[in-house]
């Protein structure tokens, strides 16, 4: 489980395959002590498990899976990405629940500063509309953001400055593909919402639960 609040950005430096599994090395610009084989480290939101270390890094797999709901397919060697180790008990939960599972990818369609600020409009699959709430939160390429506005299958978000310093948003520009993460806990209620729906709600059962006709 992640938060969203990057750790630190890192440089791929390495993109292989190993039978049916992409391969990635990749070098964090701040040292991520302590890493262990075979912990999980969130690239670009991707969760990911660590398989070995590299002189200035680590390795890490990529299941076709990922690779086919994420933008990972699309790295080349020296691509900046987002870096966050999974959260710790005793750590403080500073943005919201990630888990690192990707949904799909977003197009950023239009970039607009504000100052030191930058409005962000990303669009994303229509079929995830009810994922997306103004107020609600999203991990785009791992970062815990806040949405401002939703129209149809566009959504728009801040980027404040220390955003655009400690991760890779400031090369968010108009055509780029992001990864994206809806809110976890939405994902949850609305399949519950949906199973009550397919059961088929009878006069009999809302009678029973109190309603007057």
């Amino acid at each position: 489980m992640f938060t969203g609040i990057i750790e630190t950005v890192g440089r791929i430096r390495r993109i292989g395959r190993t039978e049916e599994y992409l391969t990635m090395a990749i070098a964090p610009n701040k040292p991520l002590e302590k890493i262990v084989l075979g912990e999980s480290i969130a690239v670009d939101g991707c969760c990911l498990t660590v398989t070995r270390f590299e002189r200035d890094g680590f390795g890490a797999e990529v299941s076709p899976e990922s690779v086919r709901a994420t933008i990972i397919s699309g790295y080349k060697t020296g691509r900046l990405v987002n870096l966050e180790r999974a959260v710790s008990a005793e750590g403080r939960f500073g943005g919201h629940l990630v888990s690192g599972h990707i949904d799909c990818a977003g197009e950023i369609v239009k970039v607009t500063s504000k100052g030191n600020e930058r409005e962000i409009a990303v669009r994303f699959p229509e079929k995830y509309r009810d994922l997306v709430v103004e107020k609600g939160s999203i991990a785009i390429d791992g970062v815990s953001l806040t949405i401002n506005r939703v129209k149809i299958n566009l959504l728009d978000v801040n980027i404040i400055p220390h955003t655009r310093r400690e991760t890779t948003a400031d090369s968010w520009e108009e055509g780029v593909l992001v990864n994206l993460e809806f809110d976890l806990i939405g994902k949850y209620i609305l399949q519950r919402l949906n199973n009550q729906n397919s059961a088929g709600v009878t006069m009999e059962m809302l009678v029973k639960s109190g309603w007057t006709p």
